[in-house]
């Protein structure tokens, strides 16, 4: 049985800056206070738990003196205020692509136009985008764009790791609704790389494997995109969620993750996976 890894499956740089930077300031200052998990993956939140990583729910529950670091995601306009307020020692993991739509977003409410952002409600990064402007309304469904009324004005960004398909869909309505709309793709490239290579793994292989925590937006698409292409596709956040039964006749495994899921995990998987392999030679 061939495995093939999809050639950047797992961290983006953005995660992988926000997570060693999270390490490096535990080795500097002891315990450091995050607003909610750094990133959304069970083994890598209890892996930097371990090392000194401490979460929160607000600034208040942040001891004096000890750092507060922001997440890879992005954090509400109103929170920076609030800490720079308290003079708090701020470490900001932000993504820098994720900065960029902070950027756009007031670039664009600068022009005088409404604001509206496709991307998940409630999701940790949709909140920050958000939070740059007053009044932004967001986007997740065709269905939810086709109840906007419609306007003179808007501009419009999208989630980081928002899937083409869904933001292509979308942008065909508002440009019903919408007489003078800008459109700004923030959809980062390591997104757009990894859909690119989800597509080409899943038309080529028996069964597909996608890593990462169903708590990850970014990973439950990328399952999503993989499935409607190879119904053989299976999500897993471990090996330990592996079915034997799934590789049986199976020529060729094609294994991608979503952009918080760490190469160890990955590993862990392939091996998992490559055992089965070896098991049903034996027979």
């Amino acid at each position: 049985m061939k495995i093939v890894i999809a050639k950047d499956a797992g961290y983006c740089f953005g995660v992988r800056d926000a997570v060693n930077l999270a390490y490096e300031s535990t080795e500097q200052h002891g315990d450091v206070y995050m607003l909610g998990t750094i990133v959304h993956n069970e083994r890598v939140v209890q892996d930097l738990s371990e090392a000194g990583t401490k979460v929160v729910k607000k600034l208040l529950e942040v001891p004096e003196d000890s750092p507060i670091l922001f997440r890879a995601h992005g954090t509400a306009h109103a929170v920076w205020d609030e800490a720079k307020d308290q003079n708090m020692n701020i470490i900001d993991a932000t993504c820098p692509l994720v900065r960029e739509i902070h950027d756009e977003v007031r670039k664009l409410a600068q022009e005088n136009r409404p604001i509206i952002i496709i991307g998940d409600h409630g999701h940790d990064e949709v909140v920050g985008i958000a939070s740059q402007v007053d009044d932004a309304v967001v986007v997740a469904t065709t269905e939810e764009a086709e109840e906007l009324r419609k306007m003179k004005r808007a501009g419009v960004v999208s989630q980081s790791t928002q899937t083409i398909e869904n933001v292509q869909a979308i942008i065909n309505i508002l440009m019903t609704k919408v007489f003078d709309l800008r459109f700004i793709n923030t959809i980062c490239f390591p997104t757009k790389r990894n859909q690119a290579q989800i597509k080409e793994l899943a038309n080529k292989c028996d069964v597909m494997i996608i890593i990462g925590s169903f708590t990850s937006a970014n990973s439950k698409r990328l399952a999503k995109l993989s499935i409607e292409i190879n119904p053989n596709t299976h999500q897993v956040n471990s090996k330990s969620e592996l079915d034997e039964k799934w590789f049986n006749g199976c020529d060729t495994v094609g294994i991608s993750a979503g952009a918080s899921t760490p190469d160890y995990l990955i590993e862990e998987v392939r091996e998992r996976i490559k055992s089965f392999s070896e098991k049903l030679q034996e027979v």
